[in-house]
């Protein structure tokens, strides 16, 4: 699945990498993590989302190599409703491709 399939689309992208942190609001958030193809790896939600860009670069998980690449892109959404965003492109992701997003590991019980 790639970011463009997700509803919403995030509003938002910047390159997964330090140096772009400045440029991540400290705000809550969805977000998306996806290879430099935008092909979707993580989907999560954050109440600071330079703080939790922060946390996953400093993660060997989520800056290593998948079986579809590497993270190279943070893009994200803004706004109140993040809990029911995030369900939604999970949600999609599992009816699209069968499973969770490659670096997720929990799934919400409550699907929306």
């Amino acid at each position: 699945m790639i970011v463009a399939d997700l509803t919403p689309i995030p509003a938002k992208a910047e390159r997964f990498q330090r140096k772009n942190e400045r440029f991540i609001p400290e705000r809550s958030g969805c977000y998306v993590l996806s290879t430099f193809e935008n092909v979707v790896l993580y989907v999560g939600l954050a109440s600071n989302l330079r703080r939790r860009m922060n946390q996953h670069l400093d993660s060997e998980e989520k800056t290593g190599l998948t079986e579809w690449g590497r993270a190279a892109w943070f893009h994200w959404i803004e706004g109140d409703e993040i809990h029911q965003i995030e369900r939604t492109w999970l949600n999609a992701h599992m009816t699209h491709e069968g499973r969770m997003p490659v670096l997720n590991k929990i799934f919400s019980p409550i699907c929306v």
